[in-house]
């Protein structure tokens, strides 16, 4: 920020205000001592006052008209007074205008994504100024100044980082339905998009899988982190953002630079960068679901409002169902976001709020289809159940009656599905200080809670494979006995189970997880020093994240099916289930999944970063962190509870006759501690002004959170050592064409894994993972045609284990090949037509490298009609050809040559959406 413009901007007003004092004070006294000549000075003090007055005043218009080397006009370029809030932004024909007080020499800005930014001096209150403009290309953004995962911001061209910008433009291009869709469209990520609106997995560069979530990446809202874990169980990241036309852009930050920037990001950050209302505009849109249930408003609105001051506000609100048919409200909620800037003569402050409040269905793997051989497999969907347009939500299963933490009974709603409910406060501040300091602090505490409630699919098959184990684990060896009547949910009609197209049952267990208090603070500071070519940062990140969930999961027998019916079991006469429940708990998982965790997690992480500019074409950087972690609390285990009356009818049902509950009086006390030291070493260097070489090595560590803890084990005391190291190295090329940019970069990553629990499949895993590959981002123009491209290459390799077994194989899910390709065509008069393909080639369903999960490519596409200035409808379509897309499976191989009947996760279908979105 150039404070120095701001600072003076701010002076010029103060001493207009003391200028009016002083003028004040003059004519008090001129009335007072000298009343005989009152009238003549009076009149002359008001002259000179009024002259004052108009020139301070007097306002300089600014105006223009801004094209493309062609001579198209661009609509939507920000043009700004560099430092301070004034400006405006193009419209339709490419013109601007706008009007300021002040005077003197300043800088104007004018960008826009995709282009080079220009910064043209100007002179003002010396009469209007009139200033065309004509932009060159930059379709990769290297002029774009980085701010995340750095210490000291520079242009992506002098960056020793490989970071992708996605702007709002290519978002909407890639027609996502989740936040996490996004970012499949950054190399070097690999979202499995697949689950809803969170607890998605998310890793980077061939870094493994091993949990759920996105252990090695981090999420950040405008420069903090979202959670301090990211794969906490049933409480991830991506279920804590939400993407909408507040986001100014998105940054993504691969590898490097991440392991000392941040705590538990070691593979990389992505940045979601609000606007602050710097230049006036806003939007409004609603777009609605043409083949699938679903309506969702957008708003938004920022602009400076006076005094040096500026503002936005925006959110959404939706309803419906989402991409899969529930046949009832799922999705409901929303999101209003807000922010406030101050500029002072040296720096700014900012004060922030967010409102998240919105239920979505939470996908879980589910039935599948596959037959052929484990090499050669055919993946389809069951029949009577779609693989991709079906799911377990179904409003003949939309309650959980049981017992809660407190041991008392509760009925859950189970559309609450993921329920995320968060209020979160922040405040930065940015000074410059004397003798070349500055001095920042970004701080923001978040109030976190909701619920996790999804239907998972523990068994699938036909009745006797399905009822026979249920009958043993409650004791009753007569299971060849069984007779099942099929009941609808509450409402027994007399149909019988065989009455199904595919005569198949489903064993459900019930992820019912209460997240009770993910409350966080996370403050980071940074004290800047510049000695001439070498800045320092001395910096101090400071964190308390809470972890308190219950789990409270119940068993279900269901059929497979849209619309699917929970199912009753009779067995020689006695009732086995009681309206579809089968267990208050999990038997058949050992009853693991019935507890309580309320932990604290305390981390101390100072920092220290330098960087140096050798010459002008070669700059160095070196950073060190400590983090010391401190973590408290108890973790409380389940007990067995025999003939226990939940619903409190007077008889002992067969569900109650053995029931889990949190055991309250037993819980284990969580006390250890563990440190850490991370750091990372960078060079870029310049070979001319439109191509670098860059380079990197660096070691990080994550922590385990909750997952170094089982709620059914403990004490916990001294934990060793629960964290993962990630050490890595990188070497880049970047180069701008007069058309396009490309970014091409060389990665190696070795991962040493402590050992971790994974709830769905009861194994803990523990392994070491070695990848490297090639990263592939390109961004092109040929006329009105654009092309945007990434493309990874991952060679990865489990290493070492505790057992010694699966070494040499591929890591689970991870694929040699993804990419996204983006093309579009831009027609005169604002209108655009575009498609997003997205692949992957085929990969492993389990470390055991068995069953192969086949490669797919998702092709959406997009239209848009600029019906006047500002207003566009639009259609866009997701997975337009409805392809199975395998993301995980539970099982790591089949019987060969026969049907199997797995689970797993597959993409969404089709789903295509229209809106109408105005731009003022």
């Amino acid at each position: 920020m150039n404070t120095s413009i701001v600072a003076k901007y701010y002076k010029d007003n103060m001493r207009y205000s003391k200028i009016r004092e002083r003028n004040k004070m003059t004519m008090k006294t001129i009335l007072i001592t000298n009343p005989s000549h009152t009238f003549l000075r009076l009149i002359g003090m008001i002259v000179v006052f009024l002259g004052c007055i108009a020139s301070t005043f007097a306002q300089t218009q600014i105006s223009g008209t801004i094209t493309d080397e062609t001579g198209e006009a661009i609509p939507g370029v920000t043009v700004v007074i560099q430092g301070t809030s004034q400006g405006s932004v193009t419209g339709i024909d490419g013109t601007y205008a706008f009007s300021t007080s002040l005077s003197g020499d300043y800088v104007l800005s004018i960008s826009f994504v995709g282009y080079k930014t220009i910064l043209q001096p100007v002179t003002l209150g010396s009469g209007d100024v009139s200033q065309d403009f004509q932009l060159e290309l930059d379709m990769i953004g290297l002029d774009e100044v980085v701010v995340t995962g750095v210490v000291n911001p520079k242009s992506k061209l002098e960056s020793s980082v490989s970071v992708t910008t996605l702007n709002p433009k290519t978002i909407v291009q890639s027609a996502p339905r989740t936040t996490a869709e996004i970012f499949r469209t950054i190399p070097g990520i690999k979202a499995e998009a697949s689950a809803g609106d969170g607890n998605t997995n998310i890793t980077v560069r061939g870094v493994p899988i091993s949990a759920g979530g996105s252990r090695y990446l981090q999420l950040q809202e405008d420069g903090l982190p979202v959670l301090l874990y990211g794969d906490i169980a049933f409480s991830t990241q991506d279920q804590y953002v939400r993407a909408d036309q507040t986001i100014a852009r998105i940054e993504a930050i691969r590898g490097g630079s991440a392991a000392t920037t941040t705590s538990n990001g070691p593979a990389g950050i992505i940045n979601f960068i609000s606007k602050n209302g710097s230049v006036e505009g806003g939007s409004v849109g609603t777009s609605f679901g043409v083949n699938y249930n679903s309506i969702r408003t957008d708003f938004e609105y920022g602009s400076p409002i006076g005094n040096n001051t500026s503002f936005h506000i925006g959110g959404f609100f939706r309803q419906g169902e989402g991409p899969r048919n529930a046949n009832h409200t799922v999705n409901q909620g929303g999101q209003i976001k807000a922010n406030l800037t101050k500029y002072f003569d040296k720096g700014l402050a900012r004060v922030y709020y967010k409102m998240l409040n919105d239920r979505t269905a939470a996908y879980m793997p589910m039935p599948i289809q596959v037959s052929g051989t484990n090499s050669d497999p055919t993946w389809e969907s069951v029949p009577g159940f779609d693989a991709v347009s079906n799911g377990l939500q179904t409003p003949f299963f939309q309650q959980n009656f049981g017992l809660g933490p407190d041991g008392n009974a509760r009925n859950v709603d189970i559309s609450d599905g993921l329920h995320t409910n968060t209020h979160t406060v922040g405040a930065y501040l940015e000074f410059d200080l004397p003798n070349d300091w500055t001095i920042s602090s970004n701080s923001r505490m978040a109030f976190n809670s909701g619920r996790f409630v999804a239907p998972f699919t523990a068994q699938v098959g036909t009745t006797a494979s399905i009822v026979e184990p249920i009958l043993i684990a409650n004791g009753d060896t007569t299971a060849a006995g069984a007779v099942l009547p099929y009941t609808m949910n509450r409402v027994a009609n007399g149909s019988t189970f065989s009455d199904t197209p595919n005569g198949l049952i489903q064993r459900i267990h019930l992820f019912d997880v209460e997240l009770e208090n993910f409350n966080n603070f996370m403050s980071d500071t940074q004290l800047k020093k510049s000695f001439g070519e070498l800045g320092v940062t001395f910096g101090l990140f400071k964190s308390y994240q809470n972890i308190e969930m219950s789990w409270l999961w119940n068993t279900y027998l269901m059929e497979v099916g849209e619309d699917a019916d929970l199912v009753n079991v009779n067995a020689n006469g006695a009732d086995v289930t009681d309206d579809g429940l089968v267990n208050y708990g999990v038997p058949l998982w050992g009853n693991c999944c019935t507890g309580k965790y309320n932990t604290n997690y305390d981390v101390t992480a100072p920092y220290l970063s330098a960087s140096y500019e050798v010459s002008d074409d070669l700059n160095i950087d070196a950073s060190v962190r400590y983090d010391k972690v401190r973590v408290a609390g108890l973790v409380t285990p389940s007990q067995q509870v025999a003939n226990f009356d939940i619903n409190g009818n007077g008889t002992i049902d067969a569900p109650e006759r053995s029931v889990s509950r949190v055991d309250n009086a037993n819980a284990k006390i969580v006390n250890y501690s563990y440190d850490y030291v991370s750091y990372s070493f960078g060079a870029n260097y310049l070979l001319s002004s439109d191509n670098a070489v860059f380079g990197r090595v660096s070691q990080g560590y994550v922590g385990n959170g909750e997952r170094a803890t089982w709620h059914q084990g403990g004490p916990y005391l001294e934990n060793g050592a629960p964290k993962n190291s990630l050490f890595q190295a990188e070497v880049g090329y970047k180069k701008r064409f007069n058309n396009g940019g490309l970014f091409v970069t060389g990665f190696y990553a070795k991962t040493e894994e402590e050992a971790g629990v994974e709830a769905t499949t009861q194994r803990v895993l523990s392994n070491d993972y070695r990848s490297y590959g090639l990263e592939i981002e390109s961004n092109f123009r040929f006329n009105a045609l654009d092309f945007r491209s990434a493309i990874t290459y991952v060679d990865a390799e489990i290493v070492d284990n505790d057992g010694n077994t699966n070494i040499g194989n591929t890591p689970r899910r991870q694929p040699a090949l993804q990419y996204n390709l983006l093309p579009s065509y831009n027609f005169s008069g604002g209108h655009a037509i575009g498609l997003s393909l997205i692949g992957q080639t085929k990969a492993y369903a389990q470390d055991n490298n068995d069953l192969i999960m086949p490669g797919y490519m998702i092709v959406n596409a997009y239209v848009a009609a600029q019906l006047s200035q500002g207003l566009v409808f639009s259609l866009n379509a997701n997975n337009l050809t409805n392809t199975i897309g395998i993301t995980e499976s539970e099982e790591g191989s089949i019987t060969e040559n026969a049907t199997n009947y797995i689970r797993a996760r597959s993409i969404a279908g089709r789903s295509i959406m229209a809106s109408l979105n105005l731009t003022f």
